[in-house]
């Protein structure tokens, strides 16, 4: 049996820059958990940058 290959088509009666504005708002809140850490680690790096620069001067 022929694998079938799947088609979909979906009906968008949205203008371009409404369905632009939905995706980005889509993939912020999939990522926000992510840039937040991201965030916090390098808060914490330049925290520890400021003491070794306080320690050695």
């Amino acid at each position: 049996m022929a694998k079938r290959k799947l088609n979909y088509r979906f009906h968008n009666p949205n203008p371009v820059e409404v369905t632009a504005d939905y995706i980005l708002k889509v993939m912020i809140e999939a990522n926000t958990e992510k840039v937040e850490k991201i965030l916090q680690e390098n808060m914490v790096q330049v925290e520890v940058n400021e003491c070794e620069s306080e320690q050695s001067g």
